[in-house]
């Protein structure tokens, strides 16, 4: 599991982007406050900046032509086994990116994590 640096979304593989967009919609399901070492500081922030992350990962996702359960365009939307929930867009971050945790250090963690796995970005 994990959250990709957001500067890094543009730019990830099409295997990475899709596994991504699946991490959100797990998160924002039954895996919201579940704990895992590489995304326990989502939990930290409020649930609609997951939602505000996973809104610019789909937004890529239609951008390279890929298509997107329209379920999960709704904020409120948790899958299938989650009752849906309320959302306030008020409480999406104001700044970015949405977490403040993404900084440089981390960039740097994500773009050795795909060089490791053959996968040279240029930014």
């Amino acid at each position: 599991m994990r959250l990709w640096h957001q500067a890094l979304i543009d730019y990830l593989p099409r295997q990475q982007l899709l596994g991504q967009h699946r991490e959100c919609c797990a998160l924002r399901g039954g895996g919201w406050m579940k704990p895992h070492a590489t995304v326990n500081y989502v939990f930290a922030h409020p649930f609609e900046h997951l939602v505000q992350y996973h809104r610019i990962v789909m937004d890529e996702m239609a951008r390279r032509g890929y298509h997107v359960n329209a379920l999960w365009l709704d904020s409120g939307y948790r899958g299938q086994r989650t009752p849906s929930t309320t959302i306030d867009e008020a409480k999406f971050s104001k700044k970015m990116p949405v977490y403040p945790e993404h900084d440089e250090a981390y960039l740097q963690e994500c773009l050795d994590n795909l060089r490791e796995k053959g996968i040279i970005l240029v930014l």
